[in-house]
């Protein structure tokens, strides 16, 4: 019986690979025997493609409005799936926390959410969101409060109300905010695991300073000093309806829409005393120099190098983002020349960095190994002072220039992305059209306007040097880069255990 069943199985497969000869093999055989113009046709080089011009971006249809209590509001409609998203911006930001307070801002995001309001606890809240598959989320980051939610279109009207709580009436539950400061802590004491954290950090402070709102960073000591009540008072400073950006996106209807946000926040009363928060000072700390985190686990030298940067509504800035194309990618001149033919590094980068109100920073840098870490440094300061002396070749200009363009419409990949951006230009004072006149300008940047600005810009005087490396095994030493090498300690102050006491 095994031998006949055994047979039978072998005929089976016989039979299988039959079939899939007659449907796949035979019209393959066809094609190759009565179809061979796809063989007689030479390949073209890739240079002599004729490819059709990318099609022009649209802005979503949209509406924008005030309501009576000074909320702005947008709405977009998009039906393709059956699903609704939401975001506030509300103005304000951790750089206006007090600076022995360092992580109130951070932390009444958190527990905004995660402590439940008037009407629901925090697990009622969970529970409710989870069953539908939507969320409701808050928090608060540098210059920004933000609330977001998304919800299926048939359980808009709930997931909205929840929505609305979260917003107007959270409790600030005393033990999610022992739980949110815990987590802190916890990142606290971690966060020297990563070197590129610790140089992105320390870079930061060599920049804008250890006490700017830009550059500080949470501590064991400024987490004891945050209370229940700062969180409250906090909150009550900036969460008004005249003083946040409503955007929703997606399946609904909009006079629906209307109708909903009028019944969640019409009677939720302005403040008419607010006043544009006095935004800190910014100026550039360090000036030149050469600084060192010593790290002698590490077997590779974490670079950045840089100074103080600019804003997006500098008149430059689309140019100055051509010159990012040139120096930055494949084909880009720091690529080329630190990982191609020095052979430096995998990865090398270099960018002019702004923010929409506040400067931000021209940045350089990289990975290399220990041995070749000034070799490397040297090699960043000499392609920054090339291409303020060098001019752009041809084929440069039209290859930065076409990554930026080609890449534009990724801008708009849907309308949410699009909302977004409408809202944040609108918080930031920026116009609507912004992005197509940055568009437009970076098609007119020509070789001589990428040179003005990286004489104008680019200053390799000003330049601060961070390497976070084994010190001991950077040879040559890094005094080759200056007489005097100025050593950081990233100890972290005070300790998780004496935290935990309050």
């Amino acid at each position: 019986m095994k031998k006949h069943r055994g047979r039978r199985n072998k005929g089976k497969v016989k039979s299988l690979y039959s079939l899939l000869v007659c449907f796949v093999l035979v019209p393959l055989l066809c094609f190759g025997v009565f179809n061979t113009s796809w063989a007689a046709t030479t390949a073209k080089h890739y240079t002599e493609l004729q490819l059709p011009p990318l099609p022009q971006v649209k802005v979503p249809k949209y509406e924008r409005y005030v309501m009576n209590n000074g909320m702005v509001v947008y709405l977009m409609e998009d039906h393709e799936l059956p699903l609704v998203s939401g975001s506030v911006i509300v103005r304000t930001g951790d750089r206006l926390e007090p600076a022995d307070k360092i992580g109130l801002a951070r932390l009444t995001g958190i527990v905004m959410r995660s402590g439940g309001t008037q009407k629901h606890t925090p697990d009622q809240l969970n529970e409710m969101l989870e069953q539908r598959a939507a969320f409701a989320e808050t928090g608060i980051g540098e210059t920004a409060g933000n609330a977001s939610f998304q919800a299926l279109s048939e359980d808009l009207e709930m997931v909205f109300g929840l929505f609305s709580e979260v917003l107007r009436e959270p409790v600030f539950a005393q033990e999610k905010l022992n739980l949110a400061k815990t987590q802190l802590r916890g990142a606290i004491a971690r966060r020297n695991d990563d070197p590129d954290d610790i140089a992105n950090r320390e870079f930061q402070k060599l920049i804008y300073g250890k006490e700017s709102p830009y550059a500080r960073t949470e501590e064991y000591a400024t987490l004891n000093n945050i209370s229940r009540e700062d969180l409250l008072k906090f909150k009550e400073q900036s969460f008004y309806p005249n003083n946040m950006i409503l955007g929703i996106v997606g399946d609904f209807d909009s006079q629906k829409m209307r109708s909903l946000i009028q019944a969640k926040f019409d009677d939720w009363k302005p403040n008419p005393n607010l006043a544009k928060p006095q935004l800190p000072k910014v100026s550039q700390n360090r000036r030149g120099g050469v600084f060192v985190v010593n790290q002698p686990q590490l077997t590779q030298s974490n670079i950045l190098i840089g100074h103080l940067g600019g804003q997006f509504n500098s008149p430059d800035y689309p140019v100055l983002d051509v010159l990012n194309g040139v120096l930055n990618g494949f084909g880009g001149r720091l690529f080329n020349e630190v990982r191609s033919r020095q052979g430096l590094a995998y990865s090398v980068y270099g960018a002019w960095s702004p923010r929409y109100d506040y400067p931000g920073i021209f940045i350089a840098g990289g990975q290399t190994r220990s041995d070749a870490t000034v070799q490397f440094v040297k090699a960043l300061q000499q392609e920054i002072k090339r291409i303020q002396v060098q001019s752009v070749t041809p084929r440069e200009l039209a290859f930065a220039k076409e990554s930026t363009l080609n890449s534009f419409v990724f801008n708009f990949e849907d309308p949410g992305q699009t909302l977004s951006r409408l809202m944040r230009y609108e918080y930031y004072g920026y116009p609507s059209d912004f992005l197509f006149r940055y568009q437009k300008a970076v098609a007119a940047t020509t070789a001589a306007d990428v040179q003005r600005v990286a004489r104008k810009y680019l200053k390799p005087e000003s330049l601060v040097t961070l390497v976070v490396g084994n010190q001991s095994a950077i040879k040559p030493p890094l005094t080759q880069l200056a007489t005097k090498v100025m050593p950081i300690d990233v100890t972290i102050p005070g300790s998780p255990i004496q935290a935990t006491k309050n």
